[in-house]
């Protein structure tokens, strides 16, 4: 769970650390149910898809991998077998085989039924949304010190233009905080293109008198953001970034830290804490400058009545 603290005038939350899970090899407890033995070994690690697609075969067929080779694991699943080796070493293994033997003990206590009578796949389902409910229940630390937020609502409404980043898989969540800024604020400027024209629109955004960039960097953090990031320092433009936990490796460039956490129990991140902030942050953009949003949403409200833009009922 995240908590709001005080972090030398930026608006940071400290987290919890997540412990690393101790592995069944070095001290596998037998008194634990095997469905929440297996979860354990698997929660708070950052897996890539493909090392995800293990981890939801492993739940749903424990009893089989346990006595598979790394190559027939491989195939089941569909991946390739340095795949599989390096999920072994993601879970803090020193191979495959070292996984198999901590999963034997575990696989020869499931009873006939299945882990808890029913297959995992339910469970799973039901351990990513309680994930994504705890991300937005620790939402309420930014909403119990609303005048921190409304600070760097402030800063960001006072940049023109504004800028806002989103590589790979975080570019949804900044291309819906970016259109509804644009709603709101007369010059916002989308940077959703790695390489030259990233930096190429940082320089230009600098050259008009902008002095924010918001930078959605959620994992896996994309390296082409960290070096536009890097790109912002040095042209003086402050930067507030969305990630998912306070300690990230990027974190001395950015002006402003806002950790929201990322569900990562699904095959690919559940963003539904950080779309949810980037709503908050909209506000706080909104209520800065509250005239001119007025102004911008009715005028937005004409030219869509005028030329039908939405559905009328």
């Amino acid at each position: 769970m995240l908590a709001a603290s005080q972090g030398g005038g930026k608006l940071v939350t400290a987290s919890e650390p997540v412990t690393p899970t101790t592995s069944p090899v070095a001290g596998s407890s037998p008194t634990l149910p095997p469905a929440d033995e297996l979860l354990a070994l698997l929660d708070g690690r950052r897996l890539s898809p493909a090392q995800r697609r293990i981890a939801h075969y492993l739940l749903e067929n424990l009893t089989e991998v346990a006595f598979l080779s790394s190559m027939e694991l491989a195939e089941r699943v569909g991946v390739s077998q340095p795949s599989v080796t390096r999920f072994a070493a993601t879970l803090g293994f020193s191979g495959y085989p070292e996984l198999r033997a901590a999963l034997r003990p575990i696989a020869l206590r499931v009873p006939e039924a299945g882990l808890h009578g029913e297959r995992l796949t339910g469970n799973e389902l039901h351990a990513a949304l309680e994930s994504d409910q705890a991300n937005l229940e620790a939402l309420h630390k930014y909403a119990a010190d609303p005048d921190r937020l409304a600070r760097l609502g402030g800063d960001l409404a006072a940049s023109e233009p504004l800028s806002v980043l989103g590589l790979r898989m975080s570019g949804p969540v900044a291309s819906y905080f970016a259109y509804g800024a644009a709603r709101i604020h007369p010059s916002v400027r989308v940077i959703d293109t790695p390489g030259s024209p990233a930096h190429e629109a940082l320089l230009q955004a600098s050259a008009a008198g902008g002095t924010w960039l918001v930078a959605f960097v959620l994992p896996r953090y994309a390296a082409e953001s960290v070096v536009v990031l890097r790109t912002a320092r040095e042209l003086g433009i402050r930067t507030a970034v969305v990630t998912d936990v306070p300690l990230v490796p990027f974190k001395h460039l950015a002006d402003v830290l806002l950790p929201v956490g990322v569900g990562s129990r699904s095959v690919f991140d559940s963003h539904a804490a950080p779309m949810a902030f980037a709503a908050l942050l909209l506000q706080a953009l909104a209520d800065a400058a509250p005239e001119r949003t007025q102004e911008r949403l009715e005028a937005y409200e004409a030219l869509a009545d005028a030329r039908g833009f939405y559905v009328s009922k």
